[in-house]
């Protein structure tokens, strides 16, 4: 039995990196965004089999839609790793920006992961086993003007992921819960969010390894 792993966000930028370090170790993935196009062609370069599910992540019935098709290719209990990593940014000041757009990043990048977790750690819990990694943002560790929503966001990813890795070590389980905070990376995030960072990016593939490693463990 092969174990896999879902990846939100998986198009590009980190998600895309993590997926094909999982494939190199021998995971099957799981690969979920919104581009077909851009998941089937990553599924085609990875090692081993890939999974493509279109999702609209900012619907919340499109994260309850991923849950179960996820658990319908995960019948045999083989899923054992659930990245959360769709998500994104908008620059600008809050008397100005798009409230639409800001309602959007608060689904995708709050309530679909809130949802997944919950539904996915519910699963982990039963079999007392799996990884959960919740992508947040060195933006998580402080305040963002021009930034201002997305940096709550972010907030609230590390701090709900601090909140249940401390129930889970209270309980003794194994189940892993962890949150990753880098700083700016090469993605294609900044074209999202129309904004350029004065310090130098990280590489995506650096990170989406640096976050793999120490998830297995387990910091």
């Amino acid at each position: 039995m092969a174990q896999k792993a879902l990846i939100t966000g998986a198009s590009s930028g980190i998600g895309r990196d993590m997926a094909g370090v999982l494939s190199d170790m021998g995971y099957e993935v799981i690969l979920a965004a919104r581009s077909t196009d851009k998941l089937q062609e990553l599924a085609e370069s990875l090692k081993t089999k890939a999974y493509v599910i279109t999702a609209d992540l900012s619907d919340r019935n499109a994260c309850l839609d991923l849950y179960n098709k996820t658990m319908e290719i995960c019948y045999d209990g083989s899923l054992e790793v659930v990245i959360n990593n769709a998500g994104f940014g908008l620059f600008g000041e809050f008397s100005q920006t798009d409230m639409n757009t800001e309602l959007k990043m608060i689904d995708t990048n709050v309530v679909a992961l809130q949802i997944l977790m919950k539904l996915f750690l519910k699963e982990f819990i039963k079999k007392n086993s799996g990884y959960i990694l919740n992508v947040a943002s060195s933006a998580a560790l402080m305040p963002g003007p021009l930034m201002s929503v997305y940096y709550s966001t972010k907030a609230y990813v590390m701090r709900l992921t601090q909140a249940v890795d401390r129930e889970l070590k209270n309980k003794k389980s194994r189940v892993y819960a962890g949150v990753l905070c880098p700083g700016p990376v090469d993605t294609n995030f900044n074209n999202t969010a129309n904004v350029q960072f004065a310090l130098k990016g990280l590489s995506s593939p650096y990170v989406a390894e640096y976050g793999i490693k120490k998830m297995f463990k387990r910091k």
